[in-house]
Parts: structure tokens; sequence; C-alpha cells
């Protein structure tokens, strides 16, 4: 080996390539050799862990920044760890997005499962939902844009939960002559633009979170009779 070619190698031996590659020395011979990530391949809960990182990620920094790899390094797993359970960057938002209407669903049923007749149902329905949609305003907002995309079918069926649970209600409360008569669709519709009206008044600070119960007594009486 030439003197400056060897001065050449010395130089490059001195230095790690970057996170994946390490500068080795055999035989007085320079060499570059990719190391394997020693990062664990499995995690006890992978997909519970990816998700709520991503959650995270989602509220401190947007959609568009979300990133599998990064994901990976947060929770401490390989970069091939997540794929997994999410082969694409897609997948992992839908999912993010399903949970979501899951817990929606949760939260809006436990408000149905309290006490009082119908109108306090209503009550409790409108406020659970626009403190679902203030408190998880990023989710809220991947939530209702992921569901409108082509091949969004699990989506719409995780909605159709929680949103199958406001109409069931609609009709319970129109039956009883609690609620404004009419097409209950229509009525549905109206009701769900109202709460997300709400939230998305707070979540863009034109009204303040304290004025958020007069709002929603205010929007209460528009519907209830």
């Amino acid at each position: 080996m030439r003197e400056g070619t060897s001065e050449a190698v010395n130089v490059v031996m001195s230095y790690k390539v970057d996170s994946d590659y390490n500068v080795v020395k055999g035989n007085n011979v320079g060499m570059i050799r990719r190391v394997s990530d020693d990062r664990p391949y499995h995690h006890g809960n992978l997909r519970t862990a990816l998700l709520a990182a991503a959650e995270r990620g989602l509220r401190e920094r947007g959609a568009d920044e979300l990133a599998l790899r990064d994901l990976a390094r947060e929770i401490g797993v390989s970069h091939a760890a997540p794929r997994r359970h999410f082969p694409t960057r897609q997948a992992l938002l839908d999912a993010l997005a399903e949970d979501g209407f899951a817990r929606l669903d949760s939260v809006l049923l436990t408000a149905l499962e309290g006490t009082g007749g119908t109108a306090a149902h209503v009550r409790a329905v409108m406020t659970a939902y626009v403190r679902f949609a203030t408190e998880n305003a990023a989710l809220a907002d991947l939530m209702y844009t992921s569901k409108h995309r082509p091949g969004a079918e699990r989506l719409l069926e995780a909605a159709a939960a929680p949103f199958g649970r406001m109409r069931e209600l609609v009709l319970r409360g129109q039956s009883e002559g609690v609620l404004r008569g009419g097409d209950p669709d229509r009525l549905g519709m109206v009701l769900i633009a109202t709460l997300q009206g709400l939230a998305s008044m707070v979540n863009s600070a034109i009204a303040e979170p304290e004025q958020l119960g007069d709002l929603l007594e205010t929007a209460f009486a528009q519907f209830v009779l």
C-alpha cells in the first residue's frame, strides 16, 4: 500500500462514520464495517408503546413530523421493529385515529351510564364530546380528516360506534319529546357540527376554555325542549 493511501486509511479509521457504521482495524488494514443495531427487536408491548409515543409526537410536533424510525429510537427498539405492526407511516396514523374513535366511544358510553333521564344524558354526552375534542385536539383532527381518506374503511367502521351512540340518543330524545323533532339524522349532524364548532373555537383560542361550560349550556338549550 502506498504511503499516502495508508495515511488516508488511518485518518478514516479514527472516525465513526455514523450511527450504523464503525471503523475497525485488522492486519494493519483500515476497513469500514457495518455494525448491527444493538437495540432490541422485541418489546413487551410494542404496539401500545408505539401508539403512545406517536400520540405524544402528534401532540407536540404534528402528524407531518411523525416517523417510524424516530419512534423506534424513542422507545428503544430497532428501526425495523415498528414495521411488525405498522408497515407504513400511514398505517400508524390510521391506527392512531382508530384508537381515538375507540376512546371517544368509551367516553360517550361512560356519559350515557350516568344518572338522570334523557335530558341529563344529552347534556353529559355533549360535554364529554367537546372535552375529548379539546383535550385531544391533534388526535381529534387526525381522526376526522383520516376517515375521509380513500381506503379508510376501518376508520369508518371505528367512527360508526361513537356516532351511532349519538344517533341512538337523538332517536330516544325525540321519541320522549325531549329533543326537537324532524329528521333525526339531520338533527344529529347539526348537533355534532355544533359540538365540533365549540371545540374548534377553544382549540384555536377564539374562545377561552373557561367559557366552554356556558357555551355548552347555550348549545344544550337549542336542542332540548
